[in-house]
């Protein structure tokens, strides 16, 4: 008798958090337009990748494979099959043995493909499933295109010319016969997004230049490149930027749009003069990224209960505070798409728009035609909003619209910059408006830091000290029945002990008591001791829980909260 094949979204249900209401929006695009289930809910960014593949892991009893290295490739294998084949049908024949070879695959469901690489192998094949960007790196590192180390670009160069940028975005990993100066670019572009980092940083020095990536929050420096080529450098990025090569003594900004195996990714390149040359800063966004949602922003369930209250209320302003690159925009992101349906009017000003969400307005803050958060806000109130998102109350006019906004019946979320979340009450109070109006008007104040999580391949438990465990102010009998873990380093995390980061929070509820005291225009301390005498959970209270979890170190939190731990 055959087994019957479990449902899809019965396994997804089980494995990933999605619900009947997202599910069952998928179905009727199903039967609207056709395709698969499992393609529309990823599209519809409900679900990732991954969770596809463990799910269809399950269901066909196909094995999931999570990385493949370089090790397990066997390359002779890969390049007997054209890389266009492989590229188009995102597959790839990584090793034979006893006669079989194994396939790694992304979409077990096109069966065209497979037989065509079985008939081409003229072999038995054996199917496991891994996510279409891992494949395309393998294809990549098989082919050596791009995998070629920098320093060997460097050796190359010689006297390399430059050629005209691109017009249009292609894939990096299409690009194996350009000219050595745009090689070297390529590749630094292709292993920064394959190091999952945020920032490029070209440095120029009196005998070199240093290029470093800042991967989790953290800089590491990767190449020392030969001060020669800094004239080169500097002009092909600007080409790819659309910026003017002549001009070196102003500061420019610019974009670039590429596609690097096969991800969408933005670059915005912020480049300023000094006196050993000029300085480049270039931030990647990947545009095809999956959006997160409240659940896997790292808010624990009493705090992720509380925001969840927050964002259904139908007026107020609710603010999410924290340095640059803190996860404030992702947050808020997150909980507009919480609260996104078809009854609601959602509009965004934003600088720049990071990630397009369907159903919502979203408007880009641009200084070249005076087109400022303040005017924005004031054209969006003529457009009948529900919901209002700020990307940030920078001076009195925004933060004035905004308060008006919220207390003729708006919901407003926006950020600001401030260590703490009482100390956002002292920072618009310094901007000018006036106590008893930001005390009827913001509900709440969340405080963010972004902490790293141990890498899960190299961590290891210890038995903390004493003093250890008090600089985050937790008990011995906390720890019982839990496990401490310290990093340790290894390849896969580039000798750091930490792997992807999650986030720690605070939120400050503006209740009657701390409405009191902002009427009487006390200092932020008086306010966070009322809040945390209220219950208030502190950043570092709430980085010393997922100590005890086991997802980060005492280090890291210690270093995340520095300023909590120095008052």
């Amino acid at each position: 008798m055959t087994r019957k094949r479990e449902l899809l979204g019965d396994i997804l249900r089980n494995i990933s958090s999605i619900g009947d209401k997202e599910i069952e929006e998928c179905l009727n695009i199903q039967r609207e337009k056709g395709g698969r289930i499992g393609a529309i809910l990823v599209r519809a960014k409900h679900i990732r990748e991954i969770d596809l593949l463990k799910a269809l892991s399950i269901q066909l009893h196909i094995p999931y494979v999570q990385n493949l290295t370089e090790e397990e490739i066997d390359k002779e294998l890969v390049s007997s099959v054209p890389i266009s084949f492989l590229k188009r049908h995102v597959l790839i024949p990584f090793h034979k043995e006893d006669g079989v070879v194994k396939v790694a695959i992304s979409d077990p469901l096109n069966i065209t493909p497979i037989d065509d690489i079985r008939t081409f192998l003229e072999s038995d094949i054996e199917l496991c499933l891994t996510e279409s960007i891992t494949i395309l790196n393998a294809i990549n590192m098989a082919y050596e295109t791009h995998k070629e180390a920098a320093e060997q670009v460097i050796e190359d160069l010689g006297d390399a010319t430059l050629t005209v940028g691109l017009d249009e975005p292609i894939d990096l990993i299409d690009v194996v016969d350009e000219a050595p100066i745009i090689k070297l670019i390529h590749s630094l572009l292709f292993r920064s997004v394959k190091d999952r980092a945020s920032d490029i940083h070209f440095e120029p020095f009196e005998r070199d230049i240093a290029v470093r990536f800042r991967i989790d929050g953290v800089l590491h420096n990767i190449h020392n490149l030969p001060k020669r080529f800094q004239p080169s450098v500097t002009s092909r990025i600007k080409i790819m930027a659309s910026l003017n090569i002549a001009e070196k003594r102003l500061p420019q900004d610019g974009r670039i749009g590429l596609k690097i195996a096969g991800k969408d990714i933005d670059v915005r390149v912020s480049i300023i003069p000094t006196s050993l040359g000029e300085r480049i800063v270039m931030r990647l966004l990947d545009k095809s990224g999956y959006l997160l949602r409240l659940k896997d922003i790292g808010l624990s369930k009493d705090l992720q209960s509380r925001f969840n209250k927050l964002i259904h209320l139908t007026h107020g302003i609710t603010l999410v505070t924290g340095p640059t690159g803190s996860g404030k925009t992702t947050t808020l992101y997150a909980a507009l798409m919480e609260i996104n349906s078809p009854d609601k009017n959602i509009i965004t000003i934003e600088d720049p728009v990071e990630y397009q969400i369907k159903g919502i307005g979203q408007m880009q803050v641009n200084p070249k035609i005076e087109l400022t958060f303040a005017k924005g806000l004031r054209s969006i109130l003529r457009q009948d909003p529900d919901v209002i998102m700020v990307g940030e109350i920078r001076d009195l006019e925004t933060a004035e619209i905004a308060i008006q906004a919220s207390l003729t019946g708006h919901l407003v979320f926006s950020t600001l910059h401030t260590n703490d979340s009482a100390g956002a009450v002292t920072r618009l109070i310094d901007m000018g408006i006036e106590p008893f109006l930001v005390s009827s008007s913001v509900v709440a104040i969340a405080a963010q830091r972004l902490i790293r999580l141990l890498c899960p391949a190299c961590k290891k438990e210890y038995t903390p000290s004493g003093p250890e465990l008090a600089e985050l102010g937790i008990e011995s009998s906390q720890i019982s029945g839990h496990h401490i873990y310290t990093a340790v380093g290894c390849d896969k995390c580039m000798q750091t002990g930490y792997r992807g980061r999650t986030g720690i929070y605070e939120i400050l509820l503006v209740n009657d008591e701390v409405r009191g005291l902002i009427q009487q225009n006390v200092n932020s301390q008086i306010i966070k001791n009322k809040a945390i005498e209220r219950g208030m959970v502190t950043l570092r209270k709430d980085g010393a829980s997922k100590v005890i979890a086991g997802l980060t170190s005492i280090e890291e939190v210690s270093r995340v909260t520095q300023e909590d731990i120095v008052e």
